[in-house]
């Protein structure tokens, strides 16, 4: 049996490299003669499209968030003049805008590398529970799935009763859809008086489209023995990661260019620090690059014990807007619910000041118990703050029981600027 969905997924750093720079010079370059909208772009920034010939040179564009993204389409509809007029669309997608996306086929075969890394293949029927209308989901997964030899139920958005009866009546063994969903389904079967792990075979689960909760999934693995996956996308740009059976982060699509850049100014930021999520996916069809998504991410470089040679996402962790820069390192409120989770529901607050020209990050939390004013917990506190929020903690701050209120936010900026 093999390990890996296709030979790209084990290149070389260098292999991966000189063929994504290969695609983004050839997309630029041709973008310029097709696409209005990318011509203007590239002018308005004084950028000779000879100039962009590896994936370092797309820093000097600017990055094109949603907002942006629907301002323009609003201005030159539908595509906002960044398609390519030779080539025929064969569907259009659309999500909350709204935004017009053109299919990029090739997205569709490339979600097979996410469900194959879930081990779903031919001997698995697979409940689809995305819609298959007007948005892209439900069918370039459909699509993927077919790619990995599934049988597919299209259910798409039905109720969960009848989703129940499906995943009853057709033996379906893996699960395509947001883990709240799956959920819901979950509680239906008990209400229908079934015991979800014994009557039914699901035991597989790939989730897209909202983040899957640490509860959520120890609720499905440990309670219903249900394999777990995220996959990691946007209409506009395609698939862009997911996850494999290590769970050590989201592999990267290998037609993808994901960088994590600083919000405000758009450059790269290092390995292991917060940023934004930038895409651009390596195409002929639709010249968009630098897409801000808008979420908050950090990049893991470190191999993958699956085979796998691709950078990988670490997971989402909030969206831009959310975040607070302390030393020019990112924290997002979800880190600060991370942390509070390995301290068993500790109740917490950052806080971030300024003393002269320093920032300073205070950590506030409750004395829940004898341990916590301890010299060993503190340190491990500290420890496990700067694993998952990169920044170190300047003071820790023990409050009694009841001193932060569940309602608080999880950082304060008390910064002037």
């Amino acid at each position: 049996m093999k390990r890996l969905y296709d030979e790209k997924e084990a290149w070389s750093a260098e292999e991966r490299k000189s063929r994504q720079d290969r695609l983004l010079a050839r997309m630029v370059r041709r973008g310029y003669q097709k696409s209005p909208a990318l011509r203007k772009i590239l002018d308005a920034n004084k950028i000779n499209p000879a100039r962009i010939k590896t994936r370092e040179d797309l820093e000097t564009l600017p990055v094109t968030s949603r907002e942006k993204l629907v301002e323009m389409e609003m201005r030159k509809p539908p595509y906002a003049g960044l398609e390519n007029p030779d080539v025929a669309v064969d569907r259009i997608f659309t999500s909350p805008g709204p935004v017009y996306e053109p299919h990029l086929p090739e997205t569709d075969y490339l979600w097979s590398r996410a469900f194959f890394a879930a081990g779903i293949g031919p001997a698995d029927i697979a409940l689809n529970a995305f819609s298959y209308h007007l948005v892209a989901a439900g069918l370039t997964f459909h699509n993927g799935l077919r790619k990995v030899g599934a049988t597919v139920v299209p259910s798409g958005t039905s109720s969960s009763q009848i989703q129940v009866q499906l995943i009853r009546d057709l033996s379906v063994t893996a699960y395509v859809g947001t883990p709240s969903f799956l959920s819901s389904i979950i509680d239906q079967s008990k209400e229908l008086g079934f015991d979800f792990k014994k009557d039914f075979r699901v035991r597989k689960a790939c989730f897209a489209a909202e983040p899957l909760l640490p509860s959520l999934r120890q609720r499905f693995e440990k309670e219903y023995g249900i394999r777990t996956f995220q996959m990691y996308g946007a209409t506009e740009v395609g698939d862009v990661a997911y996850e494999c059976r290590a769970k050590s982060g989201w592999h990267i699509c290998e037609e993808t260019i994901v960088e994590i850049v600083d919000p405000a100014t758009g450059k790269n930021v290092a390995p292991g620090e917060l940023g934004e999520v930038v895409v651009t996916r390596l195409n002929d069809i639709f010249f968009l690059l630098r897409f801000g998504t808008g979420d908050l991410s950090r990049l893991v470089t470190k191999k993958c014990s699956c085979g796998r040679t691709s950078f990988r996402l670490a997971g989402i962790a909030g969206r831009v807007g959310d975040a607070v820069k302390v030393r020019g390192l990112f924290i997002a409120p979800s880190q600060m619910k991370l942390l509070s989770a390995r301290f068993e529901g500790l109740p917490l607050q950052a806080v971030v000041s300024r003393k002269g020209h320093e920032d300073v990050l205070t950590l506030r939390v409750e004395k829940i118990n004898s341990q916590v004013n301890s010299a060993s917990w503190e340190n491990n506190l500290k420890k496990i703050f700067k694993e998952i929020c990169t920044v170190r903690i300047d003071v820790l701050e023990v409050v009694e029981k009841g001193g932060i209120k569940p309602d608080q936010k999880l950082i304060v900026d008390l910064r002037t600027w």
